[in-house]
């Protein structure tokens, strides 16, 4: 893995999944591209906003291999950024924080923030950042997960 030094954020991190471990799904085996993609999440979007936010960022999910990602518990779309390692979806420890990191968040170049809440009333940011290529800025303060 690389070896580029963040202040906060590790790929292992990104890579770490409960729901993984559970269902026995292998979820650490990235190629290159993929891990130089969570790398620069992690320098140009996750470092500073948590530098920003001045607490911790929670990421309950980062990097999902296609089977992950595919899983029913999961329910990734079709499309998604997080098996290319170029999203992640974020929580804070005090709820009343995540509206502020939206906030800090949407000053950055994202490609896709989504201020995310499901039918149980769970809720936690999705942001991605693309390496290679033009960040859409992509926003949306209300979306409705499945």
């Amino acid at each position: 893995m690389s070896q580029t030094r963040h202040k906060y954020f590790t790929i292992g991190e990104l890579l770490h999944s409960s729901t993984a471990i559970q269902k026995k799904i292998n979820n650490y085996s990235i190629n290159v591209e993929q891990e130089e993609n969570l790398d620069a999440l992690i320098v140009n979007i996750l470092d500073p906003a948590r530098e920003k936010l001045g607490k911790a960022i929670i990421v309950s999910s980062g990097w999902r291999s296609t089977l992950l990602n595919e899983d029913e518990d999961i329910r990734g779309v079709k499309n998604s950024q997080h098996p290319k390692g170029e999203a992640v979806d974020l929580q804070t420890k005090d709820p009343a924080d995540l509206p502020r990191l939206f906030d800090i968040l949407k000053e950055m170049d994202v490609d896709q923030l989504l201020y995310e809440r499901n039918s149980k009333g769970k809720q936690w940011i999705h942001v991605s950042y693309k390496r290679n290529g033009k960040n859409r800025h992509q926003i949306n303060n209300n979306y409705k997960a499945q």
